[in-house]
């Protein structure tokens, strides 16, 4: 999940749990039962006996299945030390995911495109006293001038600069650094630490440089909305050191310690790589209905992303496994996806999209996105298709993305288990498909978002904590190392945990995938009114698939493991 593109927030918690039992076991099926949720007048779906096949589907895929593959992606980030697009982690992922694709039977394809890549290994330290090192993107950011980022490295004393350590201070007003006179007495080599205020950031950075500085950090001013990181830009000609731009609360804790030794480094790659999507479809099916179902493949460049999104890819991975062992024959092709460089921008799912011809693109019958299935202090999030949350504005969602949520809402409600609507925002991969009017729905167990004491009570964990307390961080792996201990600990007294992963809302999630896709591979006339069968509904449609700028996976580099 993309923390720039997105931040899904969970709204309207379903407060009622039916029927079941709130702990589903393994390999439980989805009991018959009444519909929970919005209801928007279409029939039932399918055909007589739907169910039966669901239920057997349902049964075969497991959470054990999920966690072998997630065992496979772990495996390719301990080798190659994460799984990012452009990186050897993603290369090894794709392979994994194809190979295995192709050995139950499909016929994959990677879908090859270029893309702007970036890796950021600058940094920010105390080296003493009280050693701390400051993280990227979180606690400090490297300039981005118009003129270039100078990289380097410099250590030396911290020397604050006309700092005004004061939120209740008029806005704008701090003249830190705005004037040569400013750094009367500086010694050459030290840090300087200055703060946003009146004068642009260039001007303080050239200015702590002609004074003799070895390296700025400006840090930001301290009143409310001006706090966090601002990307630092604007005509900085002739700077040659490293500069960065830290938050109010790391620039006061550096401040805290004048005459520190602090250590700052301006170092990244910007340059064009090559990465790759992944596709595999089924061989039965209308081609002029096809039902899609994708995951991101890729993870952040801090680790494994077991959960973001290891787990979406790998429970997509075993239905797609599942349904070739069982020589299922949907009505409607099912096409699977795995996208790359999501964390990068969506821009997998965006180079498919922009791909398709007019054709390809309405033979498509609807979208279903998993991104991120299995959170360790989970919420159970639908895609809110009809808008009940009011978060969406007005013609944004594909009419039938209603119908898509209206399914998994129902999956959940025979499982006795709650759900609530997450924001249906474009913000994942769907975003590309319902720009061109495909239908979407999806699942979300939560990132960075805080858990409600409310929810809390519907599903256990922990309240007040982050649902995936390891969020883009080296702890969403399946070993457990980087975790906070405590905080694990509880979370271990209600939900059985693999690392990051909780077995309990995989095993449930899992099956609400297959279920989904299960259930739009025999119909998808509730969400477009297109007949299972040819002569109902839409006319029946000549269509061939094209595979444009799709190779073979053979075409990678093989590498064993």
């Amino acid at each position: 999940m993309s923390r720039s593109l997105r931040d899904l927030t969970a709204t309207g918690v379903a407060l009622a749990v039916l029927g079941a039992a709130a702990t589903v076991p393994a390999y439980a099926d989805p009991p018959r039962g009444g519909h929970h949720g919005h209801h928007h007048g279409h029939g039932s779906h399918g055909h007589h006996g739907k169910h039966d096949s669901v239920r057997k589907l349902t049964k075969a895929v497991s959470a054990q299945g999920v966690l072998k593959h997630l065992r496979a992606l772990q495996e390719v980030a301990d080798e190659d030390g994460d799984r990012a697009a452009g990186r050897p982690g993603y290369a090894s992922s794709v392979r994994y995911v194809a190979r295995t694709l192709r050995h139950a039977g499909y016929r994959p394809t990677v879908q090859e495109f270029t893309f702007d890549y970036f890796e950021e290994n600058s940094e920010l330290a105390r080296v003493s006293p009280q050693p701390t090192e400051f993280v990227d993107e979180q606690d400090f950011l490297r300039n981005n001038f118009d003129t270039g980022s100078p990289e380097g490295t410099a250590t030396g004393a911290l020397v604050p600069v006309g700092l005004v350590l004061d939120p209740a201070a008029p806005v704008g007003t701090n003249t830190s650094g705005c004037e040569p006179e400013d750094f009367a007495g500086f010694t050459a080599g030290s840090i300087a630490l200055v703060q946003r205020g009146t004068c642009g950031f260039s001007v303080k950075v050239l200015n702590a440089q002609a004074a003799g500085a070895a390296a700025v950090v400006v840090m930001n001013e301290g009143q409310p909305g001006r706090t966090g990181l601002v990307g630092m830009i604007g005509d900085a000609t002739g700077l040659t050191i490293p500069a960065v731009f830290a938050s109010y609360d790391t620039g006061v804790n550096l401040a805290a310690t004048p005459g520190a030794t602090v250590t700052v480094t301006v170092e990244y790659t910007s340059e064009e790589r090559t990465t790759w999507n992944v596709l595999a479809e089924t061989r039965k099916g209308r081609r002029d209905n096809v039902v899609m179902a994708g995951a991101h493949l890729d993870s952040v460049q801090e680790g494994a992303g077991i959960n973001d999104n290891g787990s979406g890819s790998a429970a997509l991975l075993e239905v797609a496994l599942k349904m070739a062992k069982m020589k299922v024959k949907p009505a409607n092709r099912v096409r699977f996806a795995w996208w790359g460089a999501e964390e990068s921008g969506l821009l997998g799912s965006e180079h498919y999209v922009a791909e398709l011809s007019e054709e390809e693109a309405a033979a498509i019958a609807l979208y279903l996105n998993f991104d991120m299935v299995a959170s360790p202090n989970y919420m159970f999030g639908v895609y809110d298709g009809d808008n009940s949350g009011g978060t969406a504005p007005e013609g944004f969602i594909p009419e039938g993305s209603a119908q898509i949520e209206d399914v998994f809402e129902r999956f959940y409600t025979r499982r006795g288990q709650p759900f609530q609507d997450s924001e249906f925002s474009g913000r994942s991969d769907y975003g590309p498909f319902i720009a061109v009017g495909i239908p979407a729905g999806g699942l979300f167990t939560g990132a960075e978002g805080v858990k409600t004491e409310e929810e809390a009570a519907l599903y256990g964990g922990v309240a007040g904590a982050a649902y995936d307390p390891c969020y883009h961080q080296p702890c969403d792996n399946l070993t457990g190392e980087g975790q906070d201990e405590a905080l694990y600990d509880q979370l271990d007294e209600d939900y059985w945990l693999r690392g990051n992963i909780n077995m309990g809302a995989l095993n449930v999630n899992s099956d609400a995938i297959a279920t989904a896709v299960l259930t739009f591979a025999k119909d998808t006339s509730a969400v477009n009114g297109v007949a299972t069968e040819p002569g109902h509904g839409k006319k029946w449609k000549t269509w061939q698939r094209q595979d444009h700028g799709r190779h073979h996976v053979g075409g990678l580099t093989a590498r064993s493991r």
